[in-house]
């Protein structure tokens, strides 16, 4: 299976708040989060992993020509990377959708952090779902904009709204999605529209078939003040 990484911000946040590093060379229990991600990703056999980042940030496209040529703690990695800035996360997915179009694939950003054991259990209900998208959740709330995901009893989602005073669940960040998922992409795109929210939503309205499977806990790294949140939720030191 295919996986894709938008790792395409900025990291105004933590910058504002002192760390150095671009976000996806951010450490996290001393891994970068971008060699988190694919180090995880490679324990899961992927058969390629295809990456964005913005082209004002050298040091992470320099990183990642350096895990295309040399690997990750000495395996190969069968990596494809697109140096590109863009307007929003949906324009980075949209851009690395190209390469994405021949099977099933599961898409992160590169500052969402899970459980292992848990993204394991993602994966295998991902192989045996039979719609076009299986959305991550989480119903551990803190973050500052979320995205609420509205789900009937057997966890089809039914909505994805900014507001929400009875949903139980927030959108993770993590996306296993069918290559007919990438027409609804498109449209967005055409209709000049912004936002990942808005291509889940087009998801739904273009009847799709979307559920929701629920991690019990997913963070991600906007502050100085995530790090630590996601070294003691994973058990990890620096």
């Amino acid at each position: 299976m295919k996986y894709a990484i938008i790792a395409a911000g900025e990291g105004s946040r933590l910058a504002a708040e002192g760390i150095q590093e671009p976000k996806p060379l951010v450490r996290v229990g001393g891994e970068r989060l971008i060699d988190r991600l694919i180090r995880i990703f490679m324990q899961h056999d992927a058969d390629e992993i295809v990456c964005i980042c913005n082209d004002r940030t050298y040091t992470v496209a320099q990183h990642l020509s350096d895990l295309q040529r040399d690997g990750l703690q000495g395996r190969p990695i069968p990596l494809r990377f697109i140096v590109k800035s863009t307007p929003s996360s949906m324009h980075s997915f949209f851009e690395i959708s190209r390469y994405l179009q021949d099977g099933p694939f599961v898409l992160t950003t590169v500052d969402t952090i899970f459980r292992e054991d848990e993204f394991a259990d993602y994966l295998h209900a991902f192989s045996q779902y039979r719609g076009d998208a299986l959305m991550g959740v989480t119903d551990y709330i803190d973050d500052e904009r979320p995205l609420y995901v509205q789900t009937d009893a057997q966890m089809r989602v039914t909505a994805f709204l900014d507001q929400s005073d009875d949903c139980r669940y927030i959108s993770a960040g993590i996306y296993g999605l069918q290559p007919s998922a990438i027409f609804p992409l498109n449209n967005c795109i055409a209709r000049c529209e912004h936002r990942m929210r808005n291509f889940q939503r087009a998801l739904l309205s273009d009847g799709y078939k979307v559920a929701a499977w629920p991690f019990s806990k997913v963070l991600d790294i906007d502050h100085a003040g995530d790090i630590r949140k996601a070294e003691e939720m994973l058990g990890v030191g620096k």
